[in-house]
């Protein structure tokens, strides 16, 4: 049964470890949420680890400056692993060789090192995706005829974002995971590795050991995010606790007239995907 607490120390004696999203939880890539950046601090100095775990596309190590350019504090978190860095062990696995890249070029660092060549829906071994190579502009129908050509080849899709869509400022913003969909629609095989998928939650319970210095008790670690088909689904595979950000990527819908949160809204937005959430709250606070 779901219960809704005041904020996140409410569930300090719960709970050792957290593992929290990051894009709509803690910054809508525009800034940073001070209160939300608090609570995560709050939690270090007062709990235990806190694990960030974002499907990011990047490895950990080159989204780090994002959140400092953001004005998310080093305190707010003690690990940070990415849908990038266990999307490189699924790109290692088919070095070397030929990959249709689809993304930006702020992602071009997913493969430093790795033995891939460029290629195209035309003569790729397979597809690589980070997201779409304008997502200011651009939306997945853009990519139908290619996407096409590659299913109709055969080509595994390599999804290294599984979100569909992220909050920049006020929009919504395509991800990858746009893309994945719509290949899978058209026939095509997809792989991923973030969430909700294990790979990723496998490295950050590693970086939560390490952190630790002792094996961790799955019963007593705490997933937070916002997405319902990444952050609460990936937490229920897993057997894991979740706390839900209701006014992440869904805005106002679990939020009444009252501007408070609406426990039956919430309770709607999880059973539309068929999961359950163990918490859930607005915004993340103290």
């Amino acid at each position: 049964m779901i219960d809704f607490p005041a904020g996140l120390s409410a569930l300090s004696d719960r709970y050792d470890v957290v593992l929290c999203d990051v894009w709509g939880v803690i910054h809508n890539g525009v800034q940073s949420f001070p209160e939300a950046c608090e609570a995560l601090t709050q939690w270090g100095t007062r709990v235990g680890p806190v694990v960030l775990i974002s499907n990011a596309p990047r490895p950990s190590s080159d989204v780090v400056a994002q959140l400092d350019s953001l004005g998310v504090p080093r305190s707010a978190w003690s690990g940070f692993v990415t849908s990038g860095d266990a999307t490189r062990a699924l790109l290692a696995e088919r070095a070397p060789g030929k990959a249709w890249k689809i993304g930006p070029p702020r992602d071009e660092t997913l493969y430093a090192g790795l033995d891939l060549e460029d290629g195209s829906c035309e003569d790729a071994d397979f597809i690589s995706s980070t997201g779409l190579y304008d997502d200011e502009t651009e939306t997945p129908e853009l990519y139908r005829d290619r996407l096409a050509v590659a299913a109709q080849r055969g080509l595994t899709f390599i999804c290294a974002n599984p979100d569909r869509v992220v909050q920049r400022g006020d929009r919504l913003i395509f991800c990858a995971g746009a893309l994945a969909d719509l290949y899978e629609s058209l026939g095509g095989k997809v792989i991923m590795a973030g969430k909700p998928f294990a790979p990723i939650y496998d490295l950050a319970l590693a970086e939560a050991e390490k952190l630790t210095g002792k094996p961790v008790d799955r019963s007593r670690v705490l997933c937070i995010g916002d997405g319902v088909i990444t952050d609460v689904l990936g937490a229920q595979n897993q057997a894991l606790a979740c706390l839900f950000i209701a006014k992440g990527i869904h805005g106002e819908a679990a939020i009444g007239p009252d501007g408070r949160l609406d426990p039956e809204a919430v309770l709607g937005l999880l059973a539309a995907e068929k999961v359950g959430a163990t918490h859930a709250v607005g915004d993340l606070v103290w």
